[in-house]
């Protein structure tokens, strides 16, 4: 079995356990309809982004 040569670091060992505490992609709310949406993203609902209408979407 491997036998580590020298101590890990704390810097290596935290960011070896953060991802396991990585809960995914939060969902956040379109400021102009509320509905949930993806963070950085055109929202489905309403096809805005930042405010902006950027795609026309069929009600």
């Amino acid at each position: 079995m491997a036998v580590p040569k020298r101590k890990s670091s704390r810097m290596q060992r935290r960011q070896r356990k953060a991802a396991n505490r990585y809960e995914g992609v939060q969902a956040t709310f379109c400021p102009n309809c509320h509905a949930p949406a993806a963070p950085h993203r055109v929202c489905p609902n309403c096809g805005c982004y930042k405010g902006e209408q950027i795609i026309s979407v069929e009600a």
